[in-house]
């Protein structure tokens, strides 16, 4: 029986562990926090085939410029970690046209297509009770002109990427969505191919169903190096001790970069960090998940609560819960729901893994042939966790890989 480490209880490393135990193998999961504990746990919960466009595209570079200077901007970047990412940024910068933009859609659709249909046969096969519902995802638009405006994007994603979305004026959307104010929206595009989870949810059920399959977890586990012989790696120490096993996964998010002497070669990851508020469902409840574009304001409407989500702020690792990131968030919602000033009984950050060209690494370390870095998905670790799964399966395994890896390839660096 062959057997893996795999480094990061998040939710791609539990869905690599899903995938390599039901081939046979022995699976160890080690974190240096909790399992889920992580970016895995608060996020708005979005399986989002809809996103496939990268952050890095044409406008891009003008609008993160201006965040230096405002105060209130969903997207924030603080001018010193800029400085100490001038690098990373600059790359970014780069990638802000249009041919990039989609070269960059291709790979991401590739990853979230395959995570879209994988997590469909995972919750058929599972039963895993997690909040699962199919309603879509709703674009909304407050002003006319911003809603006339995506129609460009609307026709790129429906004509390139197959990803249609059903337009909905005022009046219509209004209709559909009563948890809308009146007045508040002048329309919608609802892309009915997306899905939402409780993620939290998710990340303990997959626990338990995997534990009682015959998967190790241990927690307060940080990783602090390999032991090697041969030129492989045979064991991964950490502060619980060594554990040995045939093959490593690297799926550590956003702390990547801090362990990237150990994998060879420079690791392009910053953290981006994003906030959450979880609310009490309120008496009026959106039915469908949506996204508050001018705003930059998600919700999500859970059977156990609604959470409102989002906010990009590079800081660094400041691992600080900055409320007024939060109050942005209840702003930003009260625009366009009633009951956002209802208590929270959970608030909630999480350091997202930033790649500047907006894919993620799903490649073999330089150092090490066993072993596999997959890390870098930025705002889409769920939406792409089933898809990289399977396709890490293979690369250990050796099958006929069901999408084209070579997009993920950490040589592109």
């Amino acid at each position: 029986m062959q057997s893996i480490a795999i480094i990061g209880g998040g939710v791609v490393g539990t869905m690599t562990a899903y995938y390599l135990n039901r081939a046979g193998w022995a699976v160890t999961v080690l974190d240096k926090g909790d399992i889920g504990g992580g970016c895995s746990h608060g996020n708005c919960g979005y399986i989002c085939p809809s996103h496939v466009l990268p952050l890095a595209a044409p406008g891009a570079l003008t609008s993160t410029l201006k965040t230096l200077f405002a105060k209130n901007s969903p997207l924030k970047v603080r001018p010193g970690f800029a400085l100490r990412n001038l690098g990373w940024f600059l790359r970014f910068a780069r990638k802000c046209n249009r041919t990039s933009m989609l070269n960059a859609a291709v790979g991401i659709q590739a990853l979230l297509n395959s995570s879209r249909r994988l997590y469909d046969e995972l919750l058929a096969d599972e039963k895993l009770d997690v909040e699962w519902d199919t309603y879509g995802l709703m674009f909304v638009f407050q002003t006319k002109k911003v809603f006339d405006h995506y129609a460009e994007t609307d026709h790129l994603l429906s004509e390139t990427f197959a990803r249609p979305a059903r337009r909905f004026d005022a009046a219509a959307l209004q209709k559909l969505e009563p948890a809308l104010k009146p007045g508040s929206v002048s329309g919608g595009y609802l892309y009915d191919g997306d899905a939402q989870l409780r993620p939290d949810v998710l990340m303990t059920e997959m626990k338990k169903l995997l534990a009682a399959r015959g998967v190790t977890f241990v927690e307060q586990a940080a990783m602090t190096g390999f032991i090697s012989e041969g030129g492989k790696a045979v064991a991964v120490s950490t502060a619980k001790g060594d554990y040995r096993a045939d093959s490593f996964l690297v799926a550590t998010g956003a702390w990547t970069p801090q362990l990237q002497a150990h994998l060879g070669g420079k690791i392009p990851i910053i953290p981006g960090k994003g906030y959450s508020i979880t609310l009490k469902r309120p008496a009026i409840c959106p039915t469908y998940p949506m996204i508050f574009e001018e705003h930059r304001v998600a919700v999500s409407p859970f059977a156990s609560g609604l959470r409102i989500g989002s906010t990009m702020e590079f800081a660094g690792y400041d691992d600080r819960l900055n409320r007024s990131r939060l109050q942005l968030l209840r702003d930003g919602a009260s625009h366009y729901l009633n009951d956002t000033d209802a208590p929270a009984f959970e608030e909630w950050w999480g350091w997202r893994p930033m790649t500047f060209d907006g894919l993620p690494i799903i490649d073999r370390s330089r150092l090490h042939p066993n072993v596999l870095i997959a890390a870098g998905h930025g705002m889409l670790g769920l939406s792409m966790a089933t898809g990289t799964g399977k396709l890490v399966r293979e690369l250990l395994t050796g099958e006929a890989l069901h999408i084209d890896a070579r997009a993920y390839s950490a040589g592109r660096f």
